[in-house]
């Protein structure tokens, strides 16, 4: 079995003087850097937990994950099977739950491709190929949930 290895850098920018004082003293603001990758993601927690709106939230990254994940196995299994997809969107949904103890679960993503392919005798084919990318996508193999899917699949 094949093992691949992954390795990311969170740097904490949100020290304002106090460090962690208490619960307010301190930004959530972090740099999510990948050695070799172009910028840095900046990222923060939810507005919920005192995070700021603007930037990517731990959560906001996990669906985009799950998202991208099935999109590129999805336009692979295309290609093997000869459909040319000239457009991809997916429109992905997701529900985490909080506990009483302030921890925290996804219980439900819900991926909402739409794909655009040439041919329209394909489209049925296309449409089941989302199942195996689902099977194949890495994250969504890693999730103690089943990840949903309802494409949408337009001809042009």
């Amino acid at each position: 079995m094949k093992q691949h290895n992954y390795q990311t850098q969170v740097t904490w920018t949100g020290n304002q003087g106090q460090g962690t004082l208490n619960y307010a003293s301190y930004s959530r603001d972090h740099e999510i850097m990948v050695a070799e990758k172009y910028d840095a993601i900046q990222g923060s927690s939810d507005p919920s937990f005192l995070g700021d709106k603007s930037k990517y939230n731990p959560e906001d990254l996990f669906l985009s994950s799950l998202s991208s994940c099935h999109m590129l196995w999805f336009l692979h299994l295309c290609s093997v099977h000869k459909i040319v997809v000239t457009s991809y969107v997916d429109n992905a949904k997701g529900t985490m739950e909080e506990s009483v103890d302030g921890s925290g679960k996804f219980t439900m993503v819900t991926l909402n491709p739409i794909v655009t392919i040439t041919d329209g005798t394909l489209t049925a084919l296309a449409n089941s190929l989302h199942e195996k990318a689902n099977r194949m996508c890495f994250i969504a193999n890693s999730c103690n949930f089943t990840v949903h899917h309802q494409p949408t699949t337009l001809v042009g």
